[in-house]
């Protein structure tokens, strides 16, 4: 099983919807350090050729799930909503389907079925804490167990459900947010603080959050995490899969600030503030994955046209450390500050 602490101890996170690939988990495993693929949004079909071209490079990897946790949204206020974005999405050139809300749970049976039956080294989950039967059955096929978390009590629950590793996820990180409960999301609090509360417990850990420079790397390991993971720098990469524009608007004097927003996906999630944020984000309810599915049509149209204004730019709070260079030079980088970690470029 894959030890959580490899040479070069900054690891690359799983970024679903497109920015994590192949290429960029190997790129970083051949930095000294090990990446995750994000299953979220993939069928298992499209997770397992993923997985297989990752296995042929014979590194060490991890898979990334979402738990299901569904926030349920109210039908009246999904169709208010949904009338609303519908005008954007019209000028667009989309017709969303507003008729009733899709509230799946992201393929969980057949993505748990396909790491079970073609084990990975390691397996991590966001957004929920899946069964302890599915933890115990994961452990003994060969996979470490990570759960991702945003507080003390919620480590405490992934330790009690037999978690290997816990990723402790600071407020500062792009995309969404690990919370278990996103109606009511923890108190920020300073990523190594929290790290250092949660030593006690006993358990390796995986500190991640606006890590952007080697001086953020640095100080969460000494805080005691055995690694940092990143994933906004590494969007710019030359192996990431993010979109020309997400990658265009992180270096953009355009985009000034990050905010916390449940405009896109009803769930709070981290981005560039924009302008579908500005329109859309007092008037957004709660509801994931409802308003996911709702709005990604929309998202996928503005993307290809360049329309930065109305996408999804996920970002955390170090967005402007991103570089347009190779995924190894960036992790190599951001380990410089650590005592035999990286080299310094």
């Amino acid at each position: 099983m894959w030890d959580p602490a490899p040479s070069l101890p900054v690891l690359a996170a799983p970024m679903a919807g497109g920015a994590s690939t192949p290429e960029l988990v190997v790129a970083a495993a051949r930095a000294g350090g090990a990446g995750f693929l994000a299953g979220g949004y993939k069928t298992a079909e499209s997770l397992a050729d993923q997985v297989g071209a990752v296995r042929r490079a014979g590194v060490p990897f991890g898979v990334n799930v979402f738990a299901p946790n569904p926030v349920p949204v109210d039908r009246r206020e999904y169709r208010r909503y949904a009338e609303a974005v519908g005008d954007l999405a019209s000028e667009l050139g989309v017709e969303l389907d507003v008729s009733h809300p899709t509230e799946d749970d992201d393929a969980w049976d057949d993505k748990i079925d396909l790491l079970l039956s073609d084990p990975v080294p390691m397996v991590s989950f966001t957004f929920g804490i899946p069964d302890r039967k599915v933890v115990s059955a994961l452990r003994r096929a060969g996979s470490r167990v990570a759960q991702t978390v945003t507080s003390a009590e919620e480590a405490c629950r992934a330790a009690t459900a037999g978690a290997d590793v816990l990723v402790v996820q600071g407020s500062e990180a792009g995309g969404h947010s690990a919370t278990l409960t996103p109606r009511r999301p923890a108190r920020p609090e300073r990523l190594a603080d929290l790290v250092g509360r949660l030593r006690s417990l006993g358990l390796p850990i995986i500190a991640a959050g606006g890590l952007a420079t080697p001086g953020a790397v640095a100080e969460v390991v000494r805080a005691g995490a055995r690694a940092a993971m990143v994933g906004t720098v590494l969007l710019r990469t030359e192996e990431s899969g993010a979109s020309a524009v997400h990658r265009e608007a992180l270096a953009s004097p355009r985009f000034t600030e990050t905010t916390v927003t449940r405009a896109f996906t009803g769930r709070p999630a981290r981005a560039l503030r924009n302008g579908f944020i500005d329109r859309f984000d007092r008037g957004a309810p709660h509801g994931y994955p409802a308003l996911h599915h709702l709005t990604s049509p929309l998202r996928k149209a503005a993307a290809a046209e360049g329309e930065a204004e109305a996408v999804h730019l996920w970002a955390g709070t170090g967005y402007r450390e991103a570089r347009a260079e190779s995924a190894e030079r960036t992790l190599r980088r951001l380990g410089s500050g650590l005592r035999g970690g990286g080299q310094r470029t």
